[in-house]
């Protein structure tokens, strides 16, 4: 009997990346978690970014994203990275641009990898490292008429 570790379905896919987007238009949690799905993996972990109605104890009006025309083959660079430290079975990532109101969906992340703690993990190094690396820009405008831009996501 082969070990654990041996059987294909214990591997990450020969081609995990699944679906890299920048969006104008509203996410979908369903279409991430579709595209993620594999009989071979045990665990998926999704994150879901959302537009807060705060940030550094003022009040947010309103919230843009805008990208560098790269920002898309970044995504895929990154989440390349990804793939080759965990045993990953499909990856997707879509981020939002445009101007977006509290509460919509800003970033939408999933893994699906043979089991739990590496698809926690490969999750959060995903949308840890998008976050950072991506040429994806926040500007906030807050109540009190000041704005703000943040670099990276």
């Amino acid at each position: 009997m082969a070990a654990m570790n041996d059987h294909p379905g214990e591997q990450g896919a020969e081609d995990p990346v699944k679906l890299i987007g920048i969006r104008e238009t509203a996410l979908s949690v369903d279409e991430v978690f579709a595209a993620v799905g594999d009989d071979a993996a045990g665990g998926i972990a999704l994150f879901v970014g959302t537009v807060r109605n705060h940030d550094g104890g003022a009040d947010v009006d309103a919230l843009g994203y805008s990208c560098h025309p790269s920002a898309e083959s970044e995504m895929r660079r990154i989440a390349e990275k990804v793939v080759a430290e965990y045993p990953v079975r499909a990856l997707a990532a879509v981020h939002r641009v445009g101007d977006l109101r509290v509460g919509d969906l800003a970033v939408v992340v999933g893994v699906s990898c043979p089991h739990r703690g590496d698809a926690f993990e490969a999750c959060r190094k995903l949308i840890d490292d998008l976050k950072h690396e991506a040429p994806i820009w926040k500007h906030q405008t807050f109540s009190d008429g000041t704005e703000e831009w943040v670099g990276a996501c």
